[in-house]
C-alpha cells in the first residue's frame, strides 16, 4: 500500500480526535493507551502547542492513520523534567504525543512514516528531543519506538497513576 501523509489544520481537529477515539476504542488493554479527546487535540492544533498529520491510502482516499506531536514548552508536563534537562533544554522537547492507525492499515511501515515526517518538521524548528511514552508490556509500540531511534531512559508513573517508560530520541 502506498500513502499520501498531510500536515493537518485546525479544522482537522475532530477528525483526528475521531480517529484516535475509534483506534483506543478497539484495542484490548486500555490502560496501554491514554486517548486523546477533541478538546486536547483542538486546543494543540489551534494554539500551536503541537503538529498534526493525517495519512490516507493513495488509491482510495480513506483516512488510515493520524499522528500529533505536542510541543509542551518549559511546562511541568514536559517530559525533559523527568530526566533533568535544563529549563533552555525544555524548549527543545517535543512529544511524540499520539499515533492512531486503523486496523487494515497497521504493517505497512505508517507509524514510522507520520513519526519521520514530524521528525524532519521538528528538527527544522529547532527541536533536539523527541520523547514518548510507552505502557511498559506494550512491546509492539515500544519495539516500534526503538527501531526508529528511541531509548528507554526512564519508567515511572504518569498520566494520574499509569505506569510508563519514558523515551528518548535526540536529533543532531
Amino acid at each position: 500500500m502506498e500513502f499520501l501523509i498531510e500536515r493537518a489544520v485546525l479544522e482537522d481537529y475532530q477528525i483526528v480526535a475521531d480517529m484516535i477515539q475509534l483506534v483506543w476504542q478497539q484495542i484490548q488493554q486500555k490502560d496501554w493507551f491514554v486517548a486523546d479527546d477533541s478538546e486536547y487535540t483542538c486546543h494543540t492544533l489551534k494554539e500551536g502547542n503541537g503538529i498534526g498529520y493525517k495519512a490516507f491510502e493513495a488509491d482510495s482516499g480513506a483516512l488510515a492513520g493520524v499522528f500529533i506531536a505536542a510541543l509542551p514548552g518549559s511546562g511541568e508536563e514536559n517530559l525533559g523534567r523527568d530526566i533533568g534537562l535544563s529549563e533552555e533544554e525544555l524548549g527543545k522537547v517535543a512529544h511524540m504525543e499520539s499515533v492512531a492507525i486503523l486496523p487494515g492499515y497497521r504493517g505497512n511501515g505508517l507509524q514510522y512514516s507520520l513519526m519521520k515526517t514530524a521528525e524532519e518538521e521538528l528538527l527544522k524548528q529547532g527541536y533536539r528531543y523527541l520523547m514518548c511514552t510507552v505502557h511498559p508490556e506494550n512491546r509492539y509500540s515500544k519495539n516500534n519506538m526503538i527501531k526508529q531511534g528511541y531509548e528507554v531512559v526512564l519508567t515511572k508513573e504518569k498520566y494520574g497513576g499509569y505506569l510508563r517508560d519514558i523515551l528518548l530520541k535526540k536529533l543532531s
